[in-house]
């Protein structure tokens, strides 16, 4: 994730995820403690056109029991995973869900419930602010609602997820809305905008569409490299606007680390004192953390590098702890490859500056587009003269 808040703005304001985005130090790279995204159930209400999971309201043949899933928090917990993140499928369909979410929480582990908010109710919204959830992300995929039921696939979709927001706001719960960037919505974008300061909600991320799960059958809606750097000015515009005054709005992209280079340049066209300062930030952040600072378990144990390389396969929590698959792995593993990569890495991140700041970006995405894993990832939007190295 890249905090354009933090970057962009004027305002000063930190954030929670900020000590894990942009740490002083980052941990030895045989012991880092990932952020784990758990999709603790394949079902969901709805069939999103871009869902990465493929979801649908069927069910898994093998998901974690609840005593399975307990012992994942266990190992989490003694290993120092600084975030738990529910999701799915829709993890309000899993029945055991507020005992997993409590019982993390005994554990010390910090949650958040990723959903698409139609089955949060008030009192719904209540028993997620007793288990001490961090954080509710809520999907929306347009600001007007008929657009978006076409993208979730269900009608009356918006109006529920939006309902599903303000339960979980008005109970106390730091909530936000989630929206995937594609071809076919990006003109919605600053009404999003308006939506949010409307709704008076502190945080919004912006997905750049990744061709997973059923994301792969509509590559068409993949945006240009030109509909995403128009995009990208008015995201980074709005949140300047957004952010003057007291009280600041989080805003975030996630998915494509040129997002960082392409913000601290705009910031050096702008003649901003902030550039260096963002600059820097970038660099402790170190660009894409698959297989290194984020881990991702399906429902039936699997482990996977993050949440979109579903091609690849890690190990398994029934099989072994995460805790053990995450540590020590073999030089010449994916693991081990992934946390050592610029030396593997080809095509255009060879000769661009921003390496250290992007480090490669999605794998997964370069491997959908029928490259080798360490090829080019087609979603960089930096042109040839904007990474080339100079000498200044």
């Amino acid at each position: 994730m890249i905090n354009l808040t933090r970057l962009y703005s004027d305002n000063e304001s930190s954030f929670w995820g900020d000590a894990l985005r942009y740490a002083e130090t980052r941990a030895e790279p045989t012991t880092p403690k990932p952020v784990v995204v758990w999709n603790c159930t394949r079902r969901c209400n709805l069939r999103c056109v871009h869902c990465y999971a493929a979801s649908d309201d069927s069910a898994a043949a093998r998901e974690l029991s609840t005593d399975e899933a307990r012992a994942m928090i266990d190992d989490l917990s003694a290993f120092g995973a600084p975030v738990l993140l529910f999701s799915g499928g829709e993890p309000l369909l899993r029945d055991d869900l507020f005992d997993l979410l409590h019982y993390a929480a005994e554990k010390h582990l910090r949650t958040v419930l990723s959903t698409n908010g139609t089955r949060i109710t008030p009192e719904i919204a209540r028993n997620i602010s007793n288990a001490a959830v961090a954080y509710v992300g809520v999907s929306l995929d347009a600001a007007d609602a008929k657009r978006n039921d076409d993208f979730r696939g269900v009608p009356g979709t918006f109006e529920k997820a939006l309902a599903g927001l303000r339960a979980s706001r008005d109970a106390g719960v730091k909530v936000g809305v989630r929206f995937t960037m594609t071809r076919r919505n990006l003109d919605e974008i600053d009404a999003l905008f308006d939506l949010i300061r409307r709704e008076q909600i502190p945080r919004v991320c912006f997905y750049h569409f990744v061709p997973a799960g059923r994301g792969k059958d509509n590559l068409a809606d993949t945006p240009s490299h030109e509909q995403v750097r128009a995009a990208m000015d008015t995201i980074l515009a709005r949140t300047r606007n957004l952010n003057r005054g007291e009280h600041a709005v989080e805003v975030l992209t996630v998915g494509n680390h040129a997002d960082g280079p392409y913000t601290y340049l705009k910031l050096r066209k702008e003649d901003s004192d902030r550039a260096a300062d963002a600059l820097n930030l970038l660099r402790r952040n170190g660009g894409n953390r698959s297989g290194e600072g984020i881990a991702c378990v399906a429902w039936d144990g699997t482990v996977h590098p993050d949440q979109f390389w579903r091609s690849r396969v890690i190990g398994n929590v029934l099989e072994s702890p995460l805790s053990e698959i995450w540590r020590r792995p073999a030089e010449a593993s994916l693991l081990g490859q992934l946390r050592n990569r610029k030396p593997l890495l080809q095509g255009r991140c060879t000769h661009c500056r921003f390496l250290d700041v992007c480090n490669g970006n999605l794998r997964a995405r370069a491997e959908a587009a029928g490259q080798p894993i360490w090829g080019d990832d087609p979603a960089c939007y930096l042109t040839d003269e904007e990474i080339r190295e100079v000498s200044s």
